[in-house]
């Protein structure tokens, strides 16, 4: 049967919902609670929040377990690994799923199970005092809601996107609402540790291109943003969103290239660099 009966008398609908996260608890209720109601169970997997992550998800509804952090792909790899279900849906600490995409997913599993064996849905970022994004927002398709007898989320440790061995996918036009900005702090903290698992990942790649790529990276990153993603019609803050992209490009390019320098003196043997100590 495709709905599952729980406690209380309500009808469940057989999907797993699993998020990562660490530090989230001024945004992890509010990703629960978009699914708890609908859906068979939600499993946050923490990786050693020092904040209140642990009890706001908890009391949201979600059962926590922990496992100290491998990486973007191999953490959610251990997601799915907690859930009963086969059929998953992969939601990030600062997303919520909308109304309409609520009742959109339920349609398809009212009956029986879907035949493909995977939906892209719609995440949509909002701006700061946004409870949802403005009609004309950007949005980009990604695989989250999939049936894992047919596919895995990588193992990357960056690239965490879903990975399909066979099945058609389908996709639904309801959205994920992303509440990505917290404040600048927490923003540069985000890109400056994104960037180094990027750079360690490709410091073993040929560099020519990339370094001819830091002379381009940004101007066309902004424009990406500030024009193809429509962030001109949305103020100051969108402005500064296109310039903070355009830099999180532009950074990561940067630190591989330093990384495979320090990896070429390293394999010259050439002596490293003294550290200079503070004397007290």
């Amino acid at each position: 049967m495709p709905k599952i009966a729980e406690k209380g008398g309500e009808d469940r609908y057989p999907i797993s919902v699993y998020i990562v996260a660490k530090n989230e608890a001024d945004r992890i209720g509010r990703a629960v609670r978009s699914v708890v109601d609908w859906v068979d169970e939600v499993i946050v997997v923490d990786s050693g929040s020092e904040d209140a992550t642990v009890l706001v998800a908890s009391e949201a509804g979600a059962r926590v377990v922990y496992h100290s952090w491998p990486g973007y792909g191999p953490q959610k790899r251990f997601g799915e690994d907690q859930c009963r279900n086969e059929w998953l849906l992969n939601l990030d600490a600062d997303e919520e799923v909308s109304p309409d995409l609520a009742a959109e997913i339920q349609t398809h599993f009212q009956g029986s199970l879907p035949s493909c064996a995977a939906f892209q849905l719609r995440v949509t970022d909002t701006l700061p005092n946004e409870d949802r994004p403005k009609w004309y927002a950007y949005s980009y398709e990604i695989m989250r809601l999939y049936d894992r007898r047919q596919g895995r989320c990588s193992d990357h440790v960056y690239k965490d996107r879903v990975e399909l061995s066979s099945g058609s996918v389908e996709e639904l036009r309801g959205r994920i609402w992303h509440h990505s900005f917290r404040n600048w702090e927490a923003t540069v903290t985000k890109l400056n540790f994104y960037t180094s698992q990027v750079a360690k990942d490709r410091v073993h790649r040929k560099m020519k291109l990339l370094r001819l790529r830091l002379f381009t990276e940004f101007p066309l990153q902004f424009l990406k943003c500030y024009v193809g993603r429509r962030f001109m019609f949305r103020g100051a803050m969108g402005l500064a969103m296109s310039l903070t992209v355009a830099y999180l490009n532009l950074l990561r390019l940067l630190k591989t290239d330093e990384a495979h320098k320090q990896r070429v003196t390293s394999a010259s043997g050439d002596p490293p660099a003294l550290k200079v100590r503070d004397v007290a």
